[in-house]
């Protein structure tokens, strides 16, 4: 077995496990890269996007700071957008990627910031 082959086996053995679990909350999938962190919160039902945050943006990307801060100040900022749009409960969808290191302190802080989860 590949490596590829079992992130896949992960991604969707978790969305599977959360989303039969969760079916009236929203979703917050994250998606990490070797440098950049992106993440939004899906409506399953509609199928839509309702806010989004990613370290592509002007204000982050114009920062020199490391990676795990990147990661903070991202929740940080999906968590106000969340706040705006009267978001206060989701389901955090890891995907394929282990709970630890940027993952984990991007989910830490959006609980910190009033998601909860």
């Amino acid at each position: 077995m590949t490596i590829k082959n079992t992130k896949i086996k992960r991604k969707v053995r978790n969305r599977k496990k959360i989303k039969s679990v969760n079916k009236s909350k929203f979703r917050i999938c994250v998606s990490k890269s070797l440098n950049n962190l992106s993440a939004q919160i899906i409506d399953d039902k509609n199928q839509k996007t309702l806010v989004s945050a990613s370290s592509i943006e002007k204000d982050v990307r114009s920062k020199k700071i490391k990676k795990a801060q990147k990661s903070t100040i991202i929740g940080e900022i999906l968590a106000k957008r969340a706040k705006e749009k009267n978001i206060t409960e989701a389901y955090f969808d890891r995907g394929q990627h282990k709970y630890h290191g940027r993952i984990k302190s991007f989910a830490d802080t959006l609980r910190k910031n009033g998601l909860k989860f």
